[in-house]
């Protein structure tokens, strides 16, 4: 081989082996950059919680409707012409007030008749029992006397009772509603009136589930709202069906609830909170901070500045916390962001909420 071809590749060779030691010094020194990177890398911001015992209560949801304590329609049970109405269309009466007066004029003209019969008759029987006495009649013209004297008295007893049902009065305090007829009008035996309903206290029924019958009993309270009142009432359980609906398994209760001022109407849906039980000391965290599993649920700890993932074993739940009764200790610190891209051993520092 020529001297000159020996050099040409001689040059070559040192090329490579410059090229080739320059590639593994810079592979080298990226490497050593990532490895100081990931070691001074700032640590994830995050926020948790410090878990502190608390004492919570067992609850249930349930929907119902009020009612009024008492409802009626006032209707008539004779007829006639109406002479008088005594109340306005949705304003309060009070128990025993006159409502409504039916013409009795016939009915007191036939009264009249009978109580002046009645007088007669009463005069007539004394005179018999004068005779009676002295033997001058026998005992049985008197006891006819007698017998038409009490006839006459049942008579004005019934006619009295007649004349009663052309008056209407209220049967306890209440809110009337629309009437439907008005003054001059022939009313037809049992036309309906009006209706009268008392609206303080109210009732609410509702029903819960056939499991929670030993957890509910009387006098015990609950919270209710409705669309048409502002804020939350509260009501006292006072007496429930005492069987169950076969067709939704479920008890149906009803509560008392004051409406001092008329906030409440009947018929109105409601949303009901129905606390059960309290637990003491119980272990709350944000539902946001569980991390579903396949055999159940962790949650991320912040623990000397790194994250630590562990298992827990969930209780009671509601809106926004559950309730951890295994794998939790009072103190510890639960992430509740970040969650999705957290790694256990991670660096992170917590923002305490």
């Amino acid at each position: 081989m020529k001297p000159g071809r020996i050099l040409i590749l001689l040059a070559l060779l040192l090329i490579a082996v410059v090229i080739y030691v320059n590639k593994c010094s810079s592979g080298n020194s990226r490497q050593k950059n990532v490895a100081g990177n990931s070691k001074s890398g700032a640590p994830l911001q995050v926020s948790g919680i410090i878990v502190s015992p608390q004492t919570v209560s067992d609850q249930i949801y349930a929907s119902g409707t009020l009612m009024a304590n008492n409802e009626v329609e006032i209707r008539n049970e004779i007829g006639g012409r109406l002479t008088h109405l005594g109340f306005q269309e949705g304003t309060f009466v009070k128990k025993g007030e006159l409502l409504v007066k039916i013409d009795d004029d016939d009915l007191q003209a036939q009264l009249k008749k009978l109580q002046a019969d009645k007088d007669l008759a009463d005069k007539n029987a004394g005179r018999q029992k004068d005779l009676l006495d002295i033997s001058g009649i026998s005992q049985q013209e008197y006891d006819l006397a007698l017998n038409a004297l009490n006839r006459i008295k049942a008579d004005v007893d019934l006619l009295q009772v007649q004349i009663g049902k052309t008056e209407i009065r209220a049967p306890f305090s209440g809110i009337i509603g629309l009437r439907s007829i008005g003054e001059g009008s022939y009313l037809p035996a049992n036309t309906r009136i009006a209706t009268l309903q008392q609206v303080d206290p109210m009732k609410l029924e509702f029903s819960i589930p056939e499991k929670y019958f030993s957890l509910l009993g009387k006098n015990d309270e609950i919270q209710f709202t409705v669309e048409s009142a502002k804020g939350s009432f509260k009501g006292k359980v006072y007496a429930y069906e005492p069987k169950i609906d076969l067709a939704t398994r479920s008890l149906t209760l009803r509560a008392w609830c004051a409406n001092p001022k008329n906030e409440l109407l009947p018929g109105a849906f409601a949303k009901i909170i129905v606390p059960l039980a309290k637990m003491e000391n119980a272990l709350m965290i944000p539902s946001q901070s569980l991390i579903p599993e396949l055999k159940g649920h962790k949650v991320f700890i912040a623990k000397d500045g790194n994250a630590s993932a562990v298992k827990v074993k969930l209780g009671l739940r509601n809106d926004t916390t559950v309730q951890i009764v295994d794998g939790l200790n009072a103190g510890d610190t639960v992430l509740i962001t970040g969650i999705m891209q957290m790694r256990p051993q991670m660096p992170v520092k917590v923002n305490i909420q």
